[in-house]
Order: structure tokens, then sequence, then C-alpha cells
């Protein structure tokens, strides 16, 4: 199906956001087009506004079998992400609300509610086995909207509660409110914490994340969490070629500095409707560099915008992703990262004791 561009209102300013179009989502039948009836809350005052629904989820903790990554459950708070990446390969899941993943999926959130109940109750099944759980492998739990709704906070306590391991990334300062939990949990190995940091430019990050914390800013939130005996990994991603590549070792040092221990690093993923964001973003900020940046990425992928194969997804193939990992490996020992964060424990897992529960005779 051809997906038409969805028009917006004329004059909207596009004031902090990654995505310059709204295009209609791949699942739809119809095209969208903007028609003004004079009550355009969302783009009052020219501006696109930030909107928040909200929905009960039926279960919380999500399960996957993918071999690319070291976690079989996770949890996402939020549906869509403020901060507006460009690059954010989750935009596509946004067509599953027969939203856009321009746009719709930077302005138009939807946070669960009742999280924690609902959390309370599948940790309690008989049937529950523990491992650790990550959060922030979707969108960023730390989002701009956290302060309002707590919901990152209200899973962060129950899990706590329950001494189960937890894994979190984010680009968020926001994490820093909840050191006070945070902090103990890492003290019983329940937790580590990965920051991802694209590149350490202002001005790029800006254009390319445009609501999310400044790379300073990020850098200062490894060494609050590190000085908090939380153990950091920091995420270069994604690597961008032939814009952001060049800066590998430099994110590496100024992350090593702050007192991230580990470190890791994944490719530009451009899947489904990401490819045409991201190369509208292109255009529009390195026109110059356009053709060079894509045509990196379809050599890594056989041609393609995006393959999503197994086991090579997240790194590409060919020469040029065997460089940076080559440079990573390099950088990484020079540095004196550990090649792991330590591993979180499962043996404390317990619900504990609720009201009206039938004591233990041991």
């Amino acid at each position: 199906m051809e997906h038409a561009e969805s028009s917006l209102p004329l004059g909207l300013e596009m004031r902090a956001r990654g995505a310059s179009t709204n295009e209609t989502p791949r699942f739809e039948q119809l095209t969208r087009s903007f028609a003004s009836d004079g009550w355009d809350i969302p783009y009052e005052g020219g501006v696109v506004r930030t909107t928040l629904a909200r929905e009960e989820p039926r279960r919380v903790i999500t399960r996957n079998s993918s071999p690319d990554i070291p976690f079989d459950r996770s949890i996402n708070p939020y549906r869509g992400c403020e901060h507006g990446c460009t690059y954010c390969f989750a935009r596509p899941t946004h067509a599953w609300l027969g939203l856009s993943a321009g746009l719709d999926f930077e302005t138009r959130l939807v946070a669960k509610t009742n999280v924690a109940a609902q959390l309370e109750r599948e940790l309690r099944h008989p049937n529950y086995a523990v491992a650790p759980i990550a959060i922030g492998t979707n969108t960023d739990p730390y989002q701009p909207v956290e302060a309002r709704e707590k919901t990152m906070r209200a899973i962060v306590q129950v899990l706590s509660d329950y001494n189960h391991p937890l894994m979190i990334t984010t680009k968020g300062t926001l994490i820093e409110r909840d050191l006070d939990l945070l902090a103990p949990m890492a003290r019983r190995g329940l937790l580590n914490v990965g920051i991802s940091l694209t590149t350490l430019g202002t001005t790029l990050s800006r254009q390319l994340e445009p609501r999310a914390p400044t790379p300073a800013r990020r850098l200062k939130t490894i060494r609050m969490l590190a000085d908090a005996g939380i153990p950091v990994r920091v995420m270069v991603a994604p690597v961008i070629p032939g814009l952001s590549d060049h800066e590998l070792e430099a994110i590496l040092g100024a992350a090593r500095g702050a007192g991230a221990r580990a470190a890791s690093w994944i490719m530009l993923r451009l899947p489904l409707e990401v490819s045409q964001l991201f190369q509208d973003w292109l255009a529009t900020h390195v026109p110059e560099r356009k053709e060079k940046v894509m045509r990196r990425i379809r050599e890594m992928h056989g041609g393609k915008d995006y393959a999503a194969n197994w086991g090579k997804r997240m790194r590409g193939e060919g020469e040029f992703a065997e460089l940076i990992g080559k440079r990573f490996e390099i950088a990484t020992t020079r540095l004196g990262f550990e090649d792991s964060l330590p591993k979180l424990t499962s043996a404390l897992f317990a619900c504990p004791e609720r009201k009206g529960d039938q004591l233990s005779l041991f």
C-alpha cells in the first residue's frame, strides 16, 4: 500500500521535534489530511503540542525470544516517546495504534495505568520464574512525561519490594529522581543501568534528539549514578556512519571519565518508516552528507536500507561494520572498560507479605 503524507496546518512550527511529517500509518487503508475546525488543541499557537492518553494493560511484562538481546522479558511504561529521536527504531510500533511513526510517535503518547498492581499480580503468579526485567528497550521510561505520571517510579518501587533484578536503559536524566530506590537495589546486586550517547556535539544532538538531555548532561547523570554505586554501561547508540562514527573513541573516553564501567555499541537501524524519516532529516540538516550516509548503511545491509537478520541487524556486515567493531575493541581495552557489568542476582526474589496473608511456619 502506498502511504500518502498527512497534511499539517499551514504555518505549523516544528519546534523541538524530530519528525517533520505525519505519514498515514501503514495498516490504515484511508489517508488522513488536516482540516481546521477551530479546536486544534494539539497545534495551539502554531506549535505541535504533546497529548497523553491512558490505557490499562492486561499484562505488564512482555516476553521475547530474540537471540540478539540478553534478556527474555521487558516492561514498556509508555507508548511513543517525546524525546523525538529521529533515528528511533521503535517508531514503527505506533502503527499498531493507528498512529503515525512520524509526529504522532513523539506527540501522541500513551501511558499505562494501574501498572504497579498488575505487575504485582504477575510476580505473585505461582508459575512465575524470576529473571532480570529490562526497561527502556523500546521507548524511554524517563522521558519528560514521567515527571508527572511517575509510572516508572511505581514500577521500580514494586521491583525493589520484591528484590527483583532490573536493567534500565535511558537517556533521561529524570532517573536521578529515583536514586533513593535504585542505589539500594544496586547494593543488593539487583540493578544495572545503560545510558545511551550518540554524539558529544550539542548542536547535532539537538537536531537528532530534540527533547533529550544534552550529551554533557547525560555524562553528569553517569557520574551521579556511578557515585551512588550503580553499575553503568555507556551505549554508543546508534553509530551513524558518515555522521557520528568518528566520535566513537571520544564518546567512550568521556563516559569512562564519568564513571561508566562497561560499554556497548549498535549501528544505526532504519526499519520500515524510520528509513524515510531519517532520510528526510538528512536532507534537511546535512544534505551534503545524505548520499554518503545512506551508501554506508546500504553497504552493511546487502544494498538495502535495513535487513532484520538475526545476529546481524544490530551491527551490520562488511568492512565498515568490522572497522567500527575493531575500533571499539581497541578503545575499550585502552580505557580499561570491563567486559560486562556484574551479573544480577535472582536469589533474593521473594513476594513480600501482605495484610491478611497466612504467615509461613518456617
